[in-house]
């Protein structure tokens, strides 16, 4: 009995480790996760190694297949469009659902993680603060059905996000930060509707903007 909470502790840690190389890139797509050199590189044994690739499954990080173990999903321009025509029209239900609970005290956290993204930053990082603001505009939504969606279609796409961004440069960066500023000037104005229709347009342009860059997909970079 008393190895059940060290063990659940072990998969949250190896679990949170594998999901921080994901985001960051340093586990590609495509790539082979193998229980053993998991186990061997972040300490444990192979019990909560497989808990923690279940966990990581269950949020769109990993795909365990019968036979032939765990492995991080790769998709193709087509599967990257769903998931982006997913984003729009979940997104903006789950900002509605937000905005009339969030306080001044969270709207000046969006401006403040803006103001840090604005500040010049490399991809890995604009990726993280990215990622941080609009989680930060989702907050005040209490639908976990929905949030738990709208995470595992982030967690899906983020390696292209990352080839778009390292591929397009500063000057991407630039719209995006256009995009976020009319979008906080929606939600301080108490606006659904204006930031509903911000929000589905930024993301529907980076949707159209990936589709025009077959090359981030077929060099699994």
């Amino acid at each position: 009995m008393s190895d059940v909470p060290a063990e659940s502790a072990a998969s949250s840690r190896i679990a949170q480790a594998l999901r921080d190389d994901i985001l960051k890139g340093l586990i590609a797509p495509g790539q082979r996760l193998r229980q053993e050199d998991i186990a061997e590189r972040l300490g444990g044994s192979r019990l909560p190694v497989r808990e923690a690739l279940r966990i990581l499954a269950a949020e769109g990080l990993v795909q365990i297949e019968p036979n032939k173990g765990a492995r991080v999903p790769s998709l193709d321009p087509g599967e990257v469009e769903t998931l982006y025509r997913m984003r729009e029209r979940l997104e903006p239900l789950a900002l509605s659902e937000s905005m009339a609970n969030l306080s001044s005290a969270d709207l000046a956290e969006i401006s403040d993680i803006q103001r840090r993204i604005e500040q010049g930053v490399d991809v890995t990082e604009f990726l993280i603060l990215d990622r941080e603001f609009h989680m930060a505009t989702y907050t005040g939504c209490s639908d976990e059905q929905l949030m738990l969606s709208v995470v595992r279609l982030w967690n899906s796409t983020q390696h292209y996000r990352r080839a778009f961004m390292s591929l397009t440069g500063p000057g991407r960066a630039q719209i995006v930060n256009a995009e976020h500023r009319l979008l906080m000037e929606a939600m301080d104005r108490r606006d659904p509707e204006d930031a509903e229709l911000y929000l589905l347009g930024h993301i529907r342009r980076t949707r159209k903007e990936l589709v025009r860059h077959p090359e981030i997909f077929s060099t699994g970079s």
